[in-house]
């Protein structure tokens, strides 16, 4: 009875307000939100991840096989393990996983045999709490630390009761230890980013003693009872429990040792006596995070899917280091292989992120923010690179030098932990580099694009891309030189900052693949994909000019002709041609699927599109767009995005746009204006102040701003200033259901651009 009242309280009770300042937002967190995805087109590519915010280790349902990138879809109807995972992308599968499964009756070890049929009916998922009940009565439950978990399997009277530890191929280990009722062990599984002698050490703790226990290994499971220890390419262990047990399971792993993680172990469950404690602190832990806003008004669904995605914005990238018996942090590093002490993070593409999360992270956690950034240079100082796709070392994926963009953005705001002239010379040696893997760490036709002011295609792959995402690094490189006194770099990148020009063909109005002759590549069509963009077209590539939009107002005819070509994104069909990928691929079925004409919100290239309206005289159109890409695009429920959610950057722009806010160019301090979601948003600082945005007579036809005022003073800027926001204070909107066309149209009220 105690268990079943339990989940009442978790279905019903949330509800009820913890206290009037610390109401409890984790009911209104579905982490199902984008799991209805598949290769073919993805509506999040997310799993139910149980966890706290940043952890080192997620925990999750798992209905694929193994190694399969797609963990967890929501229309299959079985579920094979419960997992330890780390994943940020099913793209990128997933490394040092392993699993753990309760198995009734006859003992399956071979991770198809052992799954369970289930439904969603009988499924609960929050972020501090996952539960299911299996078609075979068998009930599990699990609630998250940092870097554990605790399990409890609750067995049907009938049939024996297993439970199947799957330490996952790719290298692994299992060692049974009956007296202490503990399984012990490692996995090895990773991609080629880690130093050789990675490992996930793991520790599991039963509260029931073991009826009998043995080995199992290879890829049919072929079992050993009786036998304690087994090491190989694919191994893992069972044991069994007296028929109809309810059994608890606690669970830790460390990247340094097994010594590691008992101490964490102990550290983090060692006073947790029951599940019920275990998901009481993590459900602190996430109020404490997601109260940092406070939304009033709007319909049950918004806050459902405001808090969604609010939670997934504090998920990557993650914490990558434990602590030792002082309490003071530690960690493996995936860079050099050592230990070192201090704090490490991992798991981030900052092709993604750099746009909307780290500039969202800037205003709601500058702590955390503050350490992430430092962490960028210790792993500059470790592998020679500073990180540009992290999983957990150098991946190697997607393109730019965004870690540029960060340690701008960051310097900008007043983060500034670091030794500039030691980060100047990091980004120097990341432009005037190739480094390993794919094209993301140093820099891919470097040489070409100093020499010719641009990368030629197709000498190299993506490469007006590739231009357009350097010229915009560079420029924060320039600025960051300009910020911290170092005229010789200053100059040096001052040289780069008009590259976009280069590849603009004004005879066609587009961005354009140009050749090493200074042709353009023929055959134009500005619907294909591929060559020498990267995951999209010339429709979405002519945009990426954050850093000077007024220069590219100025090559697309002025003012007028801007708008037009911005509207013009929406009204055009919303067909493709498959170019160099040769197939259709899930962002093109992505962007047909959302029937906003070449539109493509399920990818990044062209999230910031909507707010460039801000830079050209009609800003009331970034307010109509951004709202009903809001409205229409994203809920909490498992079709909840409109493709890739990508390590919190999907969820982040929806989060930051909802406040009516947008960072088009990171690296400023400014953030555009929208048009706010709620009729009012209390967001409380961590400098103890508040800032409250209020949105008057906002409605779902009310999205255009009639007046603002901050702090009681008129304002009609189409942006706000980052140390204002950090002030505090009362934003306040009057809102109605016309454009108010003469307001925010001045030069004076435009957002930066270079050519200004």
């Amino acid at each position: 009875m105690k268990h079943i009242l339990f989940s009442l309280c978790l279905i019903v009770g949330t509800s009820m307000e913890l206290s009037a300042q610390n109401p409890d937002q984790t009911h209104y967190v579905n982490t199902l939100q984008g799991t209805n995805s598949k290769h073919e087109l993805t509506r999040g590519n997310t799993y139910p991840t149980t966890a706290l915010p940043w952890g080192m280790n997620f925990w999750t349902p798992q209905t694929g096989p193994n190694r399969d990138g797609w963990i967890y879809q929501h229309f299959k109807d079985s579920i094979r393990g419960f997992r330890q995972t780390h994943q940020c992308s099913s793209w990128t599968r997933d490394y040092a996983a392993f699993s753990l499964m309760p198995v009734s009756g006859k003992l399956e070890v071979d991770q198809y045999k052992r799954a369970a049929k289930f439904s969603h009916k009988n499924e609960i998922a929050r972020p501090h709490y996952y539960k299911v009940t299996f078609e075979n009565k068998i009930t599990t439950e699990m609630s998250p630390t940092g870097r554990g978990v605790h399990m409890r399997f609750a067995f049907p009277r009938t049939g024996d009761s297993y439970v199947v530890v799957d330490a996952n191929n790719g290298g692994s280990r299992v060692q049974i230890i009956p007296e202490e009722r503990k399984i012990i062990g490692y996995n090895k599984n990773a991609n080629h980013s880690v130093p050789d002698g990675f490992a996930n050490y793991f520790v599991i703790e039963f509260d029931k003693p073991f009826v009998s226990y043995g080995t199992w290994s290879g890829d049919d499971g072929s079992i050993s009872s009786g036998n304690m220890e087994a090491e190989d390419r694919y191994v893992g262990a069972y044991i069994q429990f007296k028929k109809g047990s309810k059994v608890q399971a606690k669970i830790a792993s460390s990247y340094i040792s097994y010594e590691q993680a008992e101490l964490t172990l102990q550290q983090e469950l060692g006073s947790s006596k029951s599940l019920e404690q275990t998901c009481e602190a993590a459900k602190k832990a996430w109020n404490k995070q997601l109260n940092k806003v406070q939304v009033e008004g709007g319909t049950e669904e918004q806050k459902a899917t405001f808090y969604s995605c609010f939670f997934r914005s504090m998920l990557f990238p993650r914490k990558f280091y434990e602590h030792d018996a002082n309490g003071e942090p530690v960690y493996y590093s995936p860079y050099d292989g050592k230990i070192h002490k201090g704090r490490m993070y991992t798991d981030n593409g900052f092709w993604d992120t750099f746009r909307a999360q780290f500039p969202l992270n800037a205003i709601l956690h500058p702590e955390f923010h503050n350490n992430y950034i430092t962490s960028l240079i210790t792993a500059y100082d470790q592998s020679g690179w500073l990180p540009s796709w992290s999983f957990p070392g150098h991946q190697g994926g997607m393109i730019g030098n965004h870690a540029l963009s960060l340690i701008a953005d960051a310097w900008a705001k007043g983060f500034r932990s670091y030794d500039p002239k030691h980060a100047m010379e990091a980004m120097f040696h990341e432009v005037t580099n190739k480094g390993p893997g794919g094209p993301a760490n140093g820099r891919d036709g470097w040489k070409d694009y100093f020499i010719y002011g641009y990368v030629p295609y197709p000498d190299c792959r993506e490469a007006t891309a590739k231009t357009l995402e350097y010229c915009y690094d560079d420029w924060c490189a320039m600025q960051f030189a300009k910020m911290t006194r170092q005229p010789f770099y200053e100059e040096l990148f001052k040289k780069q900052i008009y590259n976009y020009r280069n590849v603009f063909d004004p005879s066609v109005g587009f961005m354009r693949g140009r050749q090493k002759d200074g042709n353009w590549l023929p055959d134009f069509d500005p619907t294909e994909w591929g060559g020498p963009f990267t995951e999209g077209c010339a429709w979405h590539y002519v945009w990426s000019v954050f850093h000077d939009v007024k220069g590219l107002i100025g090559l697309l005819g002025g003012d007028k002709a801007f708008v037009a070509k911005l509207d013009s994104v929406f009204s055009v069909p919303n067909t493709f041609k498959v170019g160099t990928y040769n197939r259709v691929i899930h962002e093109m079925a992505e962007m047909e699927m959302i029937n906003m004409g070449q539109y493509a919100h399920g990818n990044q290239p062209i999230q910031h599109m909507i707010y460039l309206y801000n830079y050209a005289g009609e800003p009331w159109k970034t307010q109509k767009w951004a709202r009903k890409v809001m409205d229409e695009l994203y809920s909490s429920t498992p079709d909840g995005y409109p493709g890739d959610e990508d390590q919190g950057q999907t969820s982040s722009w929806y989060v930051i746009s909802a406040m009516g806010l947008y960072s088009v160019c990171p690296g400023t301090t400014e953030y555009v204006i929208g048009s706010p979601v709620f009729p009012k948003m209390t967001i409380q600082l961590e400098n103890g102040k508040k800032l409250v945005i209020e949105a008057v007579n906002n409605s779902a036809e009310n999205v255009y701003i009639q007046s603002a005022s901050f702090n009681g003073q008129p304002f009609t800027k189409n942006y706000l200033l980052y140390d204002d926001l950090m002030k505090g204070g009362t934003i306040r909107y009057q809102m109605g259901d016309t454009p108010a066309v003469g307001r925010g149209i001045s030069e004076q009220d435009r957002p930066f651009s270079l050519s200004d």
